[in-house]
């Protein structure tokens, strides 16, 4: 064959593409196993900062088995919800639910033409009390996602927050800044209204007559607005879904009668019964 001819070269060319294409192909294949390990583990060691059992950078020092046992250790049971508040299912050890899957509870949380069903958000609750739930929406750049640890009351126990793409030194401080995932605990969201969190810019004052200041807003990133109000409207978007389940689940606290109302009450029922008789 002509190997300067326009017939070779096709033949050439095509064989190589063929060629290359199988070998990445099986290269993506080998390692598929490993990346959804590391997925996994990462996914899980979020999960757990956000619980507060130590910071991201100390489960990324123990590898992914290690991580895998202290989930093991700490979880106490693992479950999905539906928006009415309702258990829907269980969620195996095995199991967790990477930004893949959260993308498309997203869609089904919005509904719409990318839904595929009705949504089933993940809880996970650790034996130390706390009750995770992720978040899932759009930065600036590409997704934006994380995990918010609530305590028994609905106060923000811990939150691990990441993205995709963000600008580093900017949006990117929603991952790489431990100071803005701190602003978050102790905060309290407005679960059941409309605007269930709020990140601005100032914030809300966090000392006043030396008294800490709960409520539902953190202060923005400076220089990130739109990665600051993608991650908003994520966190609105999540916790209204979660809103009717985490009501639910919080402990009731009964109102104690005052003694002096008790007194009063039974001199009442007493007074009662003498005129009776």
């Amino acid at each position: 064959m002509n190997t300067n001819s326009n017939i070779y070269t096709v033949i050439y060319t095509t064989v190589i593409v063929v060629i290359v294409a199988a070998v990445l192909a099986f290269v993506s294949q080998s390692l598929k196993g490993n990346q959804q390990a590391n997925e996994k583990a990462d996914t899980i060691s979020q999960m757990l900062t956000a619980a507060q059992f130590g910071t991201k950078a100390d489960f990324q020092k123990m590898g992914n088995k290690a991580v895998l046992a202290r989930y093991a250790e700490e979880i106490a049971e693992a479950f999905t919800v539906s928006p009415d508040g309702s258990r829907t299912g269980d969620i195996a050890l095995d199991e967790v639910f990477s930004p893949s899957l959260l993308k498309r509870q997203n869609y089904n949380i919005k509904g719409g033409q990318n839904a595929t069903g009705a949504p089933e958000l993940p809880v996970f609750i650790f034996k130390n009390g706390k009750k995770v739930v992720p978040v899932y929406g759009a930065g600036l750049w590409g997704p934006v996602w994380g995990y918010i640890a609530f305590n028994e009351d609905n106060s923000i126990a811990g939150a691990y927050f990441d993205h995709e793409s963000e600008t580093a030194g900017l949006g990117a401080k929603i991952k790489d800044d431990p100071a803005f995932q701190a602003e978050f605990i102790g905060e309290k969201p407005s679960l059941g209204e409309s605007k269930v969190f709020e990140i601005v810019k100032g914030g809300s004052p966090k000392d006043t007559e030396n008294k800490e200041v709960i409520d539902n807003k953190i202060d923005a990133i400076t220089g990130a607005t739109m990665t600051s109000k993608g991650l908003e409207a994520a966190i609105n978007t999540w916790l209204g879904a979660y809103s009717a389940y985490l009501l639910s689940a919080t402990p009731k606290v009964e109102e104690e009668v005052p003694a002096e109302v008790n007194e009063e009450a039974v001199e009442g029922e007493e007074t009662t019964k003498t005129v009776e008789e």
